[in-house]
């Protein structure tokens, strides 16, 4: 039987007559990118657009960049520069020290606390900060003496621009806090309640971690805004980068380049400002989709 099986030629079968030559064909097939040609004559035209923006600038002569060069790291610009920078970082510290507090408050189950917190919230973020500095300015004329100490003496122009902008930057830090602890599951926290953590113990280990996934995104905003919102203090005479600016072209009338020389260092502090939070956000972001 093995013998007369081995004297005939083993066949292959015969392919479906739907799928005939089909696989002959798909082997000689190539992928062909669509052209985007709209895309990149757009891209073109607006590279374009922009060196001749760029080459205007810098050869346009009433720019004058040889002052901008020589006022840009004068004493006096640095001293101003430093001011705003600590003017800053102190009103977002006390701030966000502010703003967490009336943001648990918010989420009090009192309702007295409630509505404390949400009347401040609304007052503040009503007002324009302009308005609220010049009040606190002008504080004296409604409480000459605090503890038999006359206003006058007690704030000063720096004392009344960290008080106006730490209370107008906390009305906004309470949403942002409050924003970011109702983002973190209900599960979480009722895990943690049965595993007997306190309430302390569970804001720092469970909820404030998980909140600052969502919180650093604002917050780095808040941030870059209150740096550029400090400018508003030379209106009271606080010699911040500004005003420091506007000292110096009220006397050499070169105004056009020392607001330059401002506005260059604004670009720069606030770049340094966005790259930290760039990777303050994929610290905070480690595990989940958004780390990158």
């Amino acid at each position: 039987m093995s013998a007369q099986t081995d004297d005939f030629p083993r066949s292959r079968p015969a392919p479906l007559s739907g799928n005939s030559g089909k696989d002959d064909d798909a082997d000689h097939l190539r992928i062909v990118p669509v052209r985007r040609t709209g895309q990149w004559a757009a891209a073109v035209v607006v590279l374009l657009l922009l060196a001749l923006a760029l080459n205007s600038v810098i050869r346009n002569d009433a720019f004058q960049w040889d002052v901008v060069g020589d006022y840009f790291t004068t004493a006096s610009v640095l001293r101003g520069l430093g001011l705003t920078l600590w003017l800053t970082a102190l009103v977002m510290t006390l701030g966000f020290a502010v703003g967490t507090v009336l943001a648990v408050l918010r989420l009090s189950t009192n309702r007295v606390l409630q509505a404390v917190s949400w009347g401040y919230v609304w007052l503040f973020r009503s007002t324009p900060i302009l308005v609220q500095l010049l009040f606190w300015f002008n504080i004296g004329a409604l409480y000459p003496e605090i503890l038999g100490v006359r206003t006058v003496n007690l704030l000063g122009p720096v004392t009344v621009a960290v008080i106006g902008l730490t209370l107008h930057e906390a009305a906004y830090a309470a949403e942002v806090v409050r924003g970011g602890i109702l983002s973190v599951e209900r599960g979480q926290i009722e895990a943690a309640q049965s595993l007997g953590l306190g309430a302390r113990r569970r804001f720092r280990r469970i909820v404030l971690p998980q909140a600052m996934r969502s919180i650093v995104p604002p917050a780095g905003n808040m941030l870059i805004g209150t740096l550029k919102g400090t400018s508003i203090v030379s209106i009271i005479a606080v010699q911040d980068l500004l005003y420091s600016v506007q000292l110096v072209y009220h006397r050499t009338y070169q105004v056009i380049p020392l607001l330059l020389v401002a506005t260059l260092w604004y670009a720069v502090v606030t770049s340094l400002l966005g790259v930290g939070q760039h990777y303050i956000e994929r610290h905070y972001a480690r595990g989940t989709a958004g780390a990158r």
